[in-house]
């Protein structure tokens, strides 16, 4: 028998070392966001398991919560093939490029970046596979100015893939806001989002409901969290103030205002144990 034939089950002596220097260009490329946002306090996404949950509309009023309360924030539409940010901020100037890096733009005192100002049609699709998804959120991490922050908001994509996964994988979070709404299918997904979120061992800081009321009910974030051992952070009522997007929502009525403010008041009694 020939010594030097070829082993079938012996490793690929350069696919292992193709895996070794993938493993450190990951490895590089975290350690860099990391310290680029080494001036944040705090990092929070929010999430979901599907679309049309009003994730980004409590992304918005949260940003805007803790600004209006005298914090610095930001927030980072992660949401490449659908970014909403820039509309429901009402956000007129596109941030500048100086340096090789994004300065963001302002709006109600929220640092504000998202692939929506980088559209030259808004109503264009953006039609993308994972890699290049992943290359322009990459970029957006990795060239942001954030400055000094007490409070980053991330707006994910929905679903379990590859846009969300490339977030978590690369961007040190401090914790997740799962949105959700009362239908039984909404839970159900997402439940799913949370499962991706522990199963990468990453903190769950809440669970909000969005859309409560007599339309579509009410309870079932409630209920989620409680099944799942997971904060309930508050209830968000469906209201016709939300038609209006001159500006996020929780600035124009008082009602919105204290719906956020339980959660807000929930969302930093979580943070405070983020170290736990």
């Amino acid at each position: 028998m020939n010594t030097h034939d070829h082993n079938p089950k012996q490793p690929n002596k350069d696919e292992a070392k193709a895996k070794i220097e993938s493993l450190k260009k990951s490895w590089q490329l975290r350690k860099d966001i990391n310290e680029k946002l080494s001036k944040i306090k705090n990092k929070i996404a929010v999430y979901s398991g599907k679309g049309g949950v009003g994730k980004t509309t409590v992304a918005v009023n949260i940003a805007a919560f803790f600004a209006q309360k005298g914090h610095s924030v930001g927030i980072l539409d992660a949401d490449i093939d659908c970014p909403n940010v820039v509309n429901v901020f009402g956000v007129n100037e596109k941030p500048l490029y100086k340096n090789n890096k994004i300065i963001p733009s302002k709006s109600f005192g929220v640092k504000v970046v998202s692939m929506g100002f980088f559209q030259k049609d808004e109503l264009e699709a953006t039609i993308w596979r994972g890699p290049m998804i992943h290359n322009a959120i990459t970029q957006f991490l990795q060239m942001t100015d954030w400055g000094d922050l007490d409070y980053l908001i991330v707006d994910l994509p929905p679903g379990t893939s590859d846009a969300p996964l490339s977030i978590m994988q690369n961007l040190p979070l401090d914790g997740f806001v799962i949105v959700t709404t009362p239908q039984p299918l909404a839970k159900l997904d997402a439940q799913r989002s949370i499962n991706m979120v522990t199963k990468l061992k990453l903190k769950i800081i809440g669970i909000a409901e969005n859309f409560s009321g007599d339309i579509f009910g009410k309870g079932a974030g409630k209920q989620l969290a409680d099944d799942l051992s997971h904060p309930f952070l508050g209830h968000i009522s469906l209201r016709p103030e939300y038609q209006n997007m001159q500006k996020p929502t929780i600035l124009d009525t008082p009602e919105i205002f204290d719906e956020y403010s339980t959660i807000i008041k929930n969302i930093t009694k979580s943070l405070e144990n983020k170290e736990k």
